[in-house]
């Protein structure tokens, strides 16, 4: 039976919630990587993860979920934050006696990962401050944002650390403990009433640990929060802050209760407890007896049956703020972290200056000989530009793989929108590309020679331009869709090879075989390689150039030579307009892409 849905205000946030699981199982099908499949034929393998898990979560109290690995831990805090969508599963998940809108409650909840997904190069309190302003109301009120982050700053105990950053492999930052507890607070800067952790102590200390689990249990007792977490091996101390425990093995549920309840039932089963291991980590080594004797009503067969019969409807995340405000802030979070890329900002930068000051030299002096080799070597040296353009920008694939990890989970808890996200990216990487292209145009073009004109200078500029900024595109549209950086650099090499091939330069347009042509004109080297022709050898001055000369008489000139490519005039501005629309396109194929992402994740 499907059960009603209330729709709430994604601004109440003043109502504590009760979380409820009922008879709740979860079957997981994967495709098998086999003969099968390469047939066109489904090939799945399949698991049972939770079998009619019964449990509940309360304000003011912490439930922690333990068992062994693969027990279904993560699963289960997956269903309750929300992530996996309800139509994968078997039975109920009820919020204050009501079934889950997944899209509300996202934005009401907070859910922290095992993954400490942060950026290393933002401090402590720049952190804080962008998630403030993203996830609450009027982000725009820095004010509000900033009051909530000091008092934030005080409950972690992060306040000798606020002007830290974060740090990561390449650069220390803050300690194990305090990553945790800023992760922790990523999530708590919108004040959600209800708190889901993946192992919040997982790989600290003890005394980090008890320092981190004794913040969370001052929230659940003093401001009524229901927390939800995960845990492995707790020490005595933490042990005893926990309110509830669910013990799972397999997916089952062994233990609901308190932890007094499960002594007795250990005792009850004549197990007795040795003075150095405490009531929970004995437990998980002999769950096996604890487990009722009675079978569960349905088998996995069963419940995969009924997974066909669940129709859960979903609502839309509501956001905090309005499109124009989501781009304002993450420009500011990326312009921070693209300036603060040291490595990637003046490599970059000596690279483009270096290269056109090298280009400049090599083909200053070449093709004086005589005007055919000169024309030659011109020709040649724009099909080089491009190789090096196009080639060059791969660099920002690293950087968009680790934000795109962030993205999936701030995107999936409401915090913004995709296209808000690529939009102020491409805004960020506009200025910046623009200063690149000049430092390389600059000395090349009159190192080499081209038109001593201002305007074919600036033409040729805004050429360099787009060309970077269509490679930049091409990069963060793949990087959206391809798995790891090895999969990525081999793909986008392989197709920016099979655009210099196709571009016209190798292989004319006509004798490009019909079912490769298509080929040609998605080459991103066609367009501004034809540009660059036309700027040199178009207009009034450069169609009466004389381009080879044979027996004294000028044997060609640049309206033959234009002719001879199939070029006119007209193309000069139309291949900006295809330039700039395959800007537009990869872009729009990357929000395709990564709200194909975030949906599997929230949807």
């Amino acid at each position: 039976m499907e059960l009603p849905i209330k729709a709430l205000d994604c601004r109440d946030t003043e109502i504590h919630y009760t979380i409820k699981a009922l008879n709740l199982s979860y079957w997981l099908s994967r495709r098998v990587d086999d003969f099968k499949w390469f047939l066109w034929k489904e090939a799945t393998a399949s698991k049972c993860i939770l079998k009619n898990v019964n449990c509940e979560a309360r304000p003011g109290e912490i439930l922690a979920i333990a068992g062994p690995s693969g027990a279904g831990k993560t699963t289960l805090l997956e269903v309750l934050a929300g992530i996996i969508p309800l139509s994968r599963l078997s039975g109920n998940v009820l919020v204050n006696n009501e079934a889950m809108d997944p899209g509300h409650f996202r934005r009401v909840s907070g859910y922290v990962t095992q993954d400490q997904l942060l950026f290393p190069l933002l401090t402590v309190e720049e952190t804080l401050m962008y998630s403030a302003r993203l996830r609450m109301h009027d982000g725009q009120q820095h004010n509000k944002a900033a009051v909530r982050v000091k008092e934030l700053l005080k409950e972690l105990g992060l306040e000798e650390v606020a002007n830290v950053r974060i740090g990561g492999e390449s650069n220390r930052g803050i300690s194990g403990g305090q990553k945790r507890r800023v992760s922790i607070g990523v999530d708590l800067v919108h004040d959600p009433t209800v708190l889901l952790i993946d192992e919040p102590t997982s790989g600290l200390d003890s005394a980090s640990a008890f320092h981190v689990v004794s913040l969370l249990k001052s929230m659940a007792t003093k401001q009524g929060k229901t927390i939800v977490l995960t845990v492995h091996q707790p020490g005595f101390r933490i042990l005893e802050l926990f309110d509830r425990i669910l013990l799972l093995s397999n997916g089952t549920v062994i233990h609901h209760g308190t932890l007094h309840l499960l002594e007795q039932r250990l005792q009850f089963a004549g197990h007795s407890i040795p003075c150095h291991v405490n009531v929970l980590e004995f437990a998980i080594e002999v769950t096996q007896d604890l487990v009722v004797s009675t079978e569960e009503s349905e088998d996995c067969e069963d419940i995969r049956r009924n997974l066909q019969l669940s129709n859960v409807k979903e609502n839309n995340i509501c956001y905090a703020n309005p499109l124009f405000m989501e781009v304002l802030i993450l420009c500011q979070r990326f312009s921070n972290n693209i300036y603060r890329t040291k490595q990637l900002f003046i490599a970059r930068t000596i690279q483009a200056l270096a290269a056109g000051i090298v280009l400049g030299t090599i083909f200053m002096n070449a093709g004086n000989d005589s005007m055919r080799s000169k024309l030659q070597t011109q020709i040649g040296f724009f099909a080089f530009s491009l190789t090096f353009l196009l080639s060059s920008t791969t660099e920002g694939l690293p950087i968009y793989l680790q934000e795109r990890r962030i993205l999936m989970k701030e995107t999936s808890r409401g915090a913004y929108r995709v296209s808000s996200y690529v939009i102020s990216n491409t805004m960020v990487f506009m200025p910046f590309l623009l200063f690149v292209a000049l430092l390389y145009t600059f000395p090349v073009y009159w190192l080499v020679g081209l038109r001593r004109e201002i305007n074919a200078f600036l033409y040729f500029s805004l050429v360099v331009w787009l060309v970077v900024l269509m490679s930049n595109s091409f990069v963060a549209c793949f990087s959206a869709l391809v798995p790891n950086f090895i999969m990525g650099t081999s793909l986008i090499a392989g197709l920016v090879g099979s655009f210099f091939l196709f571009s016209g330069y190798f292989i004319s347009k006509e004798d490009i075989p019909k079912y490769w042509i298509f080929m040609h004109y998605l080459s991103l080297f066609k367009y501004p390689f034809e540009c660059f022709m036309l700027n040199e050898y178009g207009g009034e001055k450069g169609q009466k150039r004389c381009l080879k000369i044979v027996e004294g008489q000028c044997y060609l000139n640049g309206e033959g030579f234009l002719k001879q490519q199939g070029l006119n005039e007209s193309q000069k501005w139309s291949n900006i307009v295809v330039m700039l629309s395959f800007i537009v396109g990869y872009r729009f194929l990357s929000i395709l892409l990564l709200s194909y992402r975030s949906c599997r994740t929230k949807c």
